[in-house]
């Protein structure tokens, strides 16, 4: 990854391919493959600890990341950017399955053990939560 010059990202460019493109190639499976593939995302830019991944977040135009709570076996984490608004209010149904594909894989990487997480997009604050859970015991060993 490397770093440059912050620039602006057209919204309506960014919807067309995640709101309409993607589904309509992927069908009704789009947020499975989009989990996986944030997941691969993730393994292809595996990074050291959670500042890097805010700094991938930012990087990516996929928003401002913000640890809530954490604690031995789970991280809960806010997403929000001007994107994230324009998404939630335009569509009755959101899908934020690529990021959390890439903090699952992210934590499972940084942590040595097997990682989940889940979404919950937030209307009215116009946020995604994301819960990302890992049991001690699930190591990847």
């Amino acid at each position: 990854m490397t770093t440059s010059e912050p620039r602006t990202i057209s919204i309506f460019g960014y919807e067309l391919i995640r709101e309409i493109l993607l589904p309509e190639i992927l069908g009704k499976d789009a947020p499975e493959i989009l989990y996986w593939a944030g997941k691969r995302l993730a393994r292809k830019y595996p990074l050291a600890d959670f500042d890097q991944v805010i700094d991938f977040f930012n990087q990516a135009s996929w928003g401002q990341l913000e640890i809530k709570k954490e604690n031995k076996n789970e991280l809960e984490i806010e997403l929000f950017s001007p994107l994230i608004v324009s998404r939630v209010k335009s569509k009755a149904e959101q899908f934020f399955q690529l990021e959390a594909g890439f903090l699952a894989q992210q934590m499972e990487l940084q942590k040595g053990v097997i990682a989940e997480a889940f979404e919950h997009p937030v209307k009215k604050s116009n946020k995604v939560q994301f819960t990302v859970k890992w049991d001690l015991k699930d190591s990847l060993e």
